[in-house]
């Protein structure tokens, strides 16, 4: 079997990570107590391009015992838990392709020997796998299946390719599910982003005044948890119906240019790129931390940072702080998202619901193989609502049921005062 880790030693560490995970994430235990024994995905390839952690870890296993092949490349250079890597290849004979620190070749590099096993589905997290097949590997397009996408960032690549007419196979917007983004962006998100902060700084998030660029999904979680350790949050917008809602939800908007003034601490959660831009930068105070949690690191102007400071430092494994216009500017993790990149990403009670997506968008590619177009799809809402049933049976919560009466009524139009 071939792969390219860190350090198989690292594998007694990593099976203890995965085991802990498994604990919490009891609705994939349930899809492989009820899947199993059908070798579902018997005879299909996946490549899987995803954070290679510990949660993750757990929807390869899962996806093995249901009788897929499966190979594991990493998402972005920084997020690889390389102890994880080594406990997939020695313990679960599974290939991983990925090494924290990975250069921008080897990270590419990492792309292409997943997709040497031919897939027949792919499973993307930025859409760099997809893109990669549609640019340098279009040999393997014709044996492909369908895919499918982790995140927001993958899901607008994937749809401006389908709106060029670009995209040559059926994709799965998973992050679209409700199941996912109303629970993995918003509550992983914020929670991983802020310890992810946290762990490079030790900083008072108390008192401190703190901006968040984009009040999607990820930047309502971030701005909920921020305020909830108890900081004055100021949300920057384009959108100016995010831009109301913000405001309706008790936080301050401003442009991020002014917000730059009073910020101790400037996250990005947009998709976008120079978010906080070259005035941005020019109006910071002294002592201003950046940090983003966007999947690539192109929403903070690292570039601008770079050719105009005096001098630079790392002052902290994951800070580097920036001697710039007479002042100290301090960025987390080079730019790269940190809730991964310093921390350990979102929770595994949260990744639960997001890989039982995953899972169910490839049954479902597998189940429709040859009748879907290449566009960009959602999984359709019994699968979210399945989902949330079986997320809430395992955390012991029942719910109301429709009595019949109540059925009817909501059926009727001529029922009315």
């Amino acid at each position: 079997m071939k792969y390219t880790i860190k350090d198989i030693g690292f594998a007694d560490e990593g099976i203890e990570r995965i085991e802990w995970a498994s604990r919490h994430m009891p609705v994939l235990k349930k899809l492989e107590i009820e899947y199993k024994g059908s070798k579902l995905f018997k005879g299909k390839k996946i490549a899987a391009c995803l954070h290679v952690t510990s949660e993750t870890a757990n929807l390869m296993i899962l996806l093995k015992n249901v009788g897929a092949e499966v190979a594991l490349c990493a998402s972005n250079p920084l997020s690889t838990q390389d102890y994880v890597a080594a406990a997939l290849v020695k313990y679960y004979n599974i290939p991983v392709f990925a090494c924290y620190g990975a250069t921008k070749e080897e990270y590419y590099d990492h792309i292409n020997s997943a997709l040497d096993i031919k897939p027949d589905i792919t499973m993307d997290d930025g859409a760099d796998l997809v893109s990669t097949i549609h640019t340098d590997r279009k040999e393997l397009i014709d044996n492909i299946i369908g895919g499918s996408e982790e995140t927001t960032t993958g899901v607008i690549r994937l749809k401006s390719m389908a709106k060029d007419k670009a995209l040559r196979y059926p994709i799965i917007a998973v992050n679209d599910s409700m199941t996912k983004h109303l629970f993995d962006n918003r509550y992983g998100t914020g929670q991983s982003t802020i310890d992810g902060i946290l762990r490079s700084t030790n900083f008072l998030i108390a008192g401190s005044t703190f901006t968040v660029a984009g009040y999607g999904w990820c930047g309502r979680g971030i701005a909920m948890r921020a305020q909830g350790l108890g900081a004055d949050v100021i949300v920057a917008e384009v959108d100016p119906v995010k831009a109301l809602e913000a405001r309706m939800d008790g936080y301050r908007v401003m442009p991020m240019k002014e917000a730059a003034f009073f910020s101790d601490i400037i996250v990005t959660a947009t998709g976008d790129i120079n978010v906080v831009s070259e005035d941005t930068i020019k109006n910071m105070k002294d002592g201003c931390i950046i940090a983003n949690s966007g999947h690539f690191n192109v929403e903070i102007n690292v570039d601008y940072l770079e050719e105009h400071c005096n001098s630079k430092k790392v002052i902290r494994e994951y800070v580097t702080e920036y001697d710039i216009f007479g002042k100290k500017i301090f960025l987390l993790v080079e730019g790269r998202l940190v809730n991964l990149a310093s921390a350990e990403g979102h929770p595994a009670m949260v990744m639960d619901m997001s890989f039982a997506d995953q899972f169910y968008a490839t049954k479902y590619l597998i189940e429709n193989a040859g009748k879907m177009n290449p566009d960009v799809y959602v999984l359709p809402e019994e699968v979210d609502r399945n989902v949330a049933f079986d997320k809430l049976n395992t955390m012991g919560i029942e719910i109301d049921t429709l009595t019949d009466e109540q059925v009817k009524y909501l059926s009727s139009w001529n029922i009315g005062t």
